[in-house]
């Protein structure tokens, strides 16, 4: 079982609440359009468009915007900058390992934004693979119900899970890529509410730094980072 990462409680409630001011529907938009130009507007037939979709239903994204942004991924509706997707690493304050999904109109801009942020920070961007090594690219569920931690490890067992973690009400099953969609039903088959279902970063060994206001320091520089609107995802292997 790999370490527990707190970024990903906090920013997975972070999430939550940037979704009721409205404010996730831009990064949203921006991911189902290149989903939907990427391998189709059917989610039947688009696995990454399909999650997406369920990130901005439980959002409680209006229709409306979902069905304008399929449209301008597919080309049936004109206007809309071509966005490119990339990964950046780096090291935050005290030394903490980033990697940030971006998706962006104007790379040079987003790299000098986030230049100035791990600078200001007491951070510094790095070359790629720098840091990466340190990650596993893999699916991630996250559930909420009237479980155990051990009786829901328990009735995964049948499944190809690397983890199972419960913290402040939220379960976290962590899984390879390709087993993402099949153990994500097999959660929903057990009663359980999935609130995120994705591919993530998630760290081989999260270190702990030992001092809250350390810690602090570290959430306010990611934070920083999460809230660029270039920026889709960050991660960090900050543990308990």
């Amino acid at each position: 079982m790999s370490g527990h990462s707190k970024w990903a409680t906090i920013k997975h409630k972070k999430a939550k609440e940037d979704s009721k001011r409205g404010k996730v529907f831009t990064k949203l938009i921006r991911e189902i359009t290149v989903a939907a130009r990427e391998g189709g507007g059917d989610p039947n037939g688009n696995s990454k468009l399909r999650l997406i979709l369920e990130k901005a239903k439980s959002a409680n994204m209006p229709s409306d915007n979902v069905a304008r942004a399929i449209k301008k991924g597919t080309g049936e509706l004109g206007g809309g900058a071509a966005f490119e997707s990339s990964v950046y690493e780096g090291y935050g304050p005290h030394g903490v390992a980033v990697m940030i999904e971006t998706l962006s109109d104007n790379k040079n801009r987003t790299v000098s934004d986030l230049r100035h942020i791990f600078t200001k920070q007491g951070g510094a961007l790095a070359e790629s693979g720098a840091v990466g090594w340190m990650f596993d690219h893999k699916g991630v569920i996250r559930a909420t119900g009237s479980m155990t931690e051990d009786e829901l490890i328990e009735k995964l067992l049948d499944y190809n899970i690397d983890d199972v973690r419960l913290d402040d009400g939220i379960f976290s099953v962590t899984c390879k890529k390709q087993d993402l969609d099949a153990i994500k039903k097999a959660v929903e088959k057990l009663g359980l509410k999935v609130e995120s279902a994705q591919l993530e970063w998630v760290a081989k060994s999260p270190v702990s730094l030992g001092d809250k206001s350390k810690e602090e320091s570290v959430y306010k520089f990611l934070e920083a980072l999460d809230d660029h609107d270039d920026v889709q995802n960050v991660y960090a292997n900050l543990g308990d």
